[in-house]
């Protein structure tokens, strides 16, 4: 066993403070600039010669549906900003997407309802920074959206640098078991945020939350199963659900390809999760279409049965690539890259999913990398278009205290806290990058719109 003492809190505080000299805080308000060559639109194209050429309309319409959404689909030209830019040496590891329609409510395996990071395709190990730098811009974009002033935009931002700072401190002075089963459950919502909530906003807040008892397992099943002559079966909802059957399409898993695949991806589980797996039969399958970044990438639907069809199960499996962070520092991952997801997730969520799994399969001369999870455990949802200023700042600081808590699980907790301080001065500066990253975003987004006129993307008719 090792005799070398650990370092405490305070050493490593004092490190993370020597930081300062390569990478000043107030630096962190400063955004990249790009070469004078670079087309944010034609970095989309390139992204999209790896995707699916049958759904990129659909992609890019959907990036065009507004601001914030494009936002949701630019990961990749925002982690070439920050890989240009002066960056911490204080890596851990981060969401890569953490924008602040990638938290969400979801339940826990005891099933009790719990706020998390909920979307880690482009998770990988970086600067803690680029992760917060994605929140707090986010919260401007969605602000802006809302109608709110510059004013209101900044201090929503503020707010929520802030929360990550005073958040990352008190978890460098956690006992490293509690930082890791930390949760943020409704229930203790008052206690982890030091009382933030008062009633009226507690009460507000249930207006703006669909709990989970509308998207459970067995209201999915019925707005997504049809009888049919071999039973109930994936209805189809063309072009966001194809059963597999009636794809025409080419290019995409087959059944078979999915049962090999299942049957590798079931041997990631622990023992207990293979045997309640191995109870549940796999009925029907189908493409579906997620979200606004992941357009294009390969998504799968399995319905599987348990004691009987009124036992439903869905299982989703997901492609994985490179993430936009090995991307843009030209980093080459060491694990295939359903495994980094679910790896990354497993480091960053206090609960993840307990179905959560990996595994490749072979189609032609390459293989593909898949990460599977349950479809639905029970998500709610915020309804963003009903936050007003004092809600989206309530939103913003949990968002930050669950950002801080999935940092520090990383074990760099102490570092991170020294290199941001006791002063204001570093959140004022992320507060300043949000909003001048919010004028580049709807700059880029002018350019996918006038992109779209000059028909040099196709666009969902």
């Amino acid at each position: 066993m090792s005799t070398i003492a650990p370092l405490t809190p305070e050493a490593r505080k004092t490190h993370g403070r020597s930081q300062r000299e390569l990478m000043p805080r107030g630096a962190m308000a400063k955004v990249s600039d790009r070469p004078a060559d670079y087309d944010p639109v034609a970095r989309l194209m390139w992204q999209g010669e790896t995707r699916r050429p049958d759904l990129l309309a659909l992609r890019y319409s959907r990036m065009l549906s507004g601001p914030l959404s494009f936002y949701r689909g630019n990961a990749l030209l925002m982690a070439e900003d920050l890989a240009r830019g002066t960056s911490t040496s204080l890596e851990v590891q981060i969401c890569g997407d953490a924008h602040l329609s990638n938290f969400n409510l979801f339940s826990s395996p005891e099933r009790h309802l719990v706020f998390d990071v909920n979307d880690f395709d482009e998770t990988d190990q970086g600067p803690f920074e680029w992760d917060l730098k994605r929140l707090v811009a986010s919260l401007t974009i969605a602000s802006l959206q809302l109608g709110h002033t510059d004013a209101q935009q900044e201090r929503i931002a503020l707010a929520a640098a802030q929360e990550y700072r005073g958040s990352i401190r008190r978890f460098a002075n956690e006992d490293r078991l509690a930082t890791w089963y930390a949760t943020l459950d409704i229930d203790a919502v008052m206690a982890d945020l030091g009382g933030f909530f008062n009633v009226n906003a507690i009460h507000k807040i249930d207006h703006v939350v669909a709990y989970s008892s509308g998207r459970d397992t067995r209201k999915a099943y019925a707005k997504m199963i049809v009888d049919g002559k071999d039973g109930p079966r994936i209805v189809a909802k063309p072009p966001l659900l194809v059963p597999l059957s009636q794809l025409k399409e080419s290019g995409y898993l087959t059944t078979a390809d999915l049962e090999h695949l299942i049957a590798g991806y079931a041997k990631t589980l622990s023992s207990d999760r293979q045997e309640l797996l191995s109870q549940f039969t796999a009925v029907d399958a189908a493409r579906k279409v997620v979200g606004v970044g992941s357009v294009g990438t390969e998504c799968y639907i399995l319905l599987l049965f348990g004691r009987d069809e009124f036992d439903p199960f869905f299982l989703q499996v997901k492609q994985a690539g490179a993430s936009v962070i090995a991307t843009a520092t030209g980093r080459e991952s060491a694990m295939p890259a359903g495994e980094r997801v679910v790896q990354g997730q497993r480091l960053m969520q206090a609960t993840p999913d307990v179905f959560l799994g990996w595994h490749s399969v072979k189609k032609g001369a390459s293989a593909r990398h898949y990460y599977v999870r349950q479809l639905y455990d029970n998500k709610a949802a915020i309804a963003l278009d009903r936050l007003d200023e004092s809600l989206l700042v309530t939103y913003g600081r949990i968002c930050a205290w669950t950002l801080a808590r999935a940092h520090a699980r990383g074990g760099r907790g102490a570092e991170i806290a020294g290199y941001l301080g006791k002063s204001d001065v570093a959140d004022e500066a992320f507060a300043a990058f949000a909003m001048a990253y919010r004028d580049r975003t709807l700059s880029d987004f002018k350019a996918l719109q006038s992109a779209a006129k000059e028909g040099r993307i196709p666009l969902a008719t």
